[in-house]
């Protein structure tokens, strides 16, 4: 069963976020547009250029009305490490989110048990805390901050237009389609 369209389940953990540890539950991803990006692991290689790439684009994201949170297996304790000594993390402003038990990983169906890791996973949650992307990579594969900027716009025309949807390569001002029976076959 896809994970789509489903709402965020019960969770507390705490984040690393602006040089203070803060608690967070799942009642802080409604009313605003999420994002939770999963990553392996902390001290890694392809994990800190992808935050990085992230937190690049996180000033558009706020002004989209869009948070932005980072979530590992590591502790909050760890993450905190792991921005005082690295260049690119410190660059992140964004909260980064200790799931040392797993339950966030579970709760998105992205943990390797075997390895006491998340897999690569970024999911787009509504103001209602419904999630209306997802994407799940394997570990040695690095992710985009720029398509997902354009996958979140798309997500949020969608949503402010019903009715209508986006096309394959669709960006922000560009013509989106009304399905019909007057559309059937005209593609």
């Amino acid at each position: 069963m896809s994970l789509i369209n489903s709402t965020i389940k019960p969770f507390k953990a705490t984040a690393f976020h602006n040089g203070k540890f803060v608690d967070l539950t799942e009642g802080d991803f409604k009313g605003t547009w999420s994002i939770l990006m999963f990553y392996p692991a902390d001290f890694t290689f392809v994990c800190p250029t992808e935050l990085e790439d992230l937190a690049a684009f996180q000033p558009e994201f706020e002004k989209m009305g869009v948070k932005v949170y980072g979530v590992s297996t590591d502790s909050h304790f760890a993450h905190k490490a792991w921005h005082d000594t690295s260049e690119a993390i410190k660059k992140v402003n964004y909260p980064l989110i200790g799931d040392p038990t797993g339950t966030l990983s579970r709760n998105f169906e992205v943990m390797i048990e075997e390895e006491g890791m998340a897999l690569r996973g970024t999911f787009v949650l509504n103001p209602e805390g419904e999630i209306k992307v997802m994407e799940v990579h394997d570990n040695g594969i690095g992710r985009d901050a720029s398509e997902l900027m354009r996958k979140v716009k798309a997500a949020q025309y969608v949503a402010a237009h019903p009715g209508e949807v986006c096309p394959a390569k669709w960006s922000e001002g560009a013509e989106t389609l009304k399905p019909s029976l007057d559309l059937v076959g005209k593609i």
